[in-house]
């Protein structure tokens, strides 16, 4: 299986993820299509310039969709792995959303899984 890298800083986000991920449809949809429940929040990077460009190659990858309710935004989602652990990046489809974060999700909580702070540098490799 292929794979792209990307790489970023670790940053603290606004809490929208975690409000995202505790909405019924999405954690049914996570589980149903992804296998597990997700922990409640996203690991945040401040991508490179150069895994920006990566980045923009994503959506033409194998993606599974979430499927939103009316007034809710699509959610583009690919499996990966960072620091060994299994995990998802997650791309909400915003109009403006910040084009170098990148959210990733997990059963677990990443940062403590993998003893993450803001600033550290980590990998993200997406299964393309």
């Amino acid at each position: 299986m292929k794979t792209l890298t990307l790489e970023g800083k670790i940053a603290t986000g606004e809490g929208n993820g975690k409000k995202y991920l505790q909405l019924p449809w999405v954690k049914q949809q996570l589980e149903e299509k992804l296998g597990f429940t997700p922990f409640l929040g996203t690991l945040n990077l401040e991508l490179s310039r150069q895994s920006v460009k990566r980045k923009r190659k994503l959506p033409k990858a194998k993606t599974i969709m979430i499927c939103p309710p009316k007034g809710y935004c699509v959610g583009l989602f690919f499996k990966a792995s960072i620091g060994g652990l299994e995990c998802v990046v997650v791309l909400p489809q915003i109009e403006g959303y910040a084009e170098d974060l990148l959210e990733v999700i997990a059963p677990v909580n990443l940062r403590e899984a993998l003893k993450l702070g803001d600033g550290d540098t980590a990998k993200v490799k997406v299964y393309i």
